[in-house]
């Protein structure tokens, strides 16, 4: 059974986590009060997921993410941030956290987000004997406007990724992550148009299968429905590099580039956040209906496996 470690001072809180991802996902949890009985718990036996406040006394959220990172980077770790914590959370991403929901969205994030972190980190063992011997691949998807299909993309990304060695999990997990931002972006508001609003207005019933879905409307009418998402991957002992197109209109990129060293208004824009943390460079084409995504190789892996 899949078990999630919930580690937070607040014992409401922690029960409230813990009700919200047993109740939707039937997953076993586990609970902490600090950062330092949620690594004596992991000693004993290493849950598949870890879900951490950030802000705790004795051993906070960025250090908990840290010792993790470092003693079990097979154990993605998600960040729970209140109000006014966003340059904290961004530096927790940096250290390797998988994601961060904040406090104010647990009920309607936080189990969509755990399950997607949980799929992405599954490893095929028996692909990466074989993907450990690629030098390079490449290759090219258009897909329909359906959000299904997106996670399978995703998990033969991490695979490929973990079969040729390239990063650790966590970088890997990251990278993912930043892949199914892109093409999450390219599927609502490109292809589709859906805003942000709209989004959060019907947030409990977006993808809902009990009625028609926003989703389901929107790409059943004539001037969306034949709109493609074009993804190229390539992926050789140097660098990763994904490409994401969508047939919409495109965005304001200059109005994008403006704030992109500035600090990143995570709420906000949570998805160029996530992508432009987890990636070493980000470049939309002057459209903005197309982004690149780069990673590279540190140096010394690099020479690891040459």
């Amino acid at each position: 059974m899949t078990t999630i470690l919930v580690v937070d001072d607040s014992p409401v809180d922690r029960k409230l986590v813990g009700t919200l991802l047993e109740r939707r996902w039937s997953w076993k949890i586990e609970h902490a009060a600090t950062g330092t009985e949620a690594l004596a718990k992991m000693k004993l036996v290493l849950p598949d997921l870890v879900v951490t406040d950030l802000t705790m006394p004795e051993m906070d959220g960025l250090e908990l993410v840290r010792a993790v990172r470092q003693h079990y980077p097979d154990v993605p770790v998600i960040l729970m941030t209140a109000y006014g914590t966003d340059t904290l959370a961004l530096e927790a991403l940096e250290l390797g956290a998988a994601s961060y929901v904040p406090k104010s969205q647990l009920a309607a994030r936080l189990p969509e987000t755990a399950d997607s972190i949980l799929r992405i980190a599954e490893q095929n063992q028996e692909r990466e004997r074989l993907l450990q011997r690629l030098e390079r691949i490449e290759f090219d998807f258009m897909l329909e406007n359906e959000p299904e299909l997106i996670q399978p993309l995703v998990s033969l990304v991490q695979q490929t990724l973990a079969g040729m060695q390239f990063t650790d999990f966590a970088g890997r997990l990251q990278m993912g992550v930043a892949l199914k931002e892109a093409v999450l972006n390219a599927l609502f508001h490109g292809n589709l148009q859906i805003t942000r609003d709209e989004i959060a207005a019907v947030s409990d019933r977006l993808l809902g299968d009990d009625e028609v879905s926003l989703v389901d409307q929107r790409r059943a009418q004539p001037e969306f429905r034949d709109r493609k998402i074009h993804v190229h991957v390539q992926i050789d002992r140097r660098q990763a590099t994904f490409v994401v197109r969508d047939d919409g209109p495109g965005f304001d990129v200059a109005k994008y580039s403006a704030t992109a060293g500035a600090a990143p208004e995570l709420e906000e824009h949570r998805g160029f956040s996530l992508m432009r943390t987890f990636m070493d460079e980000v470049h939309f084409n002057a459209k903005g209906n197309e982004v690149t995504l780069i990673k590279r190789r540190e140096k010394e892996e690099a020479a690891k496996t040459a």
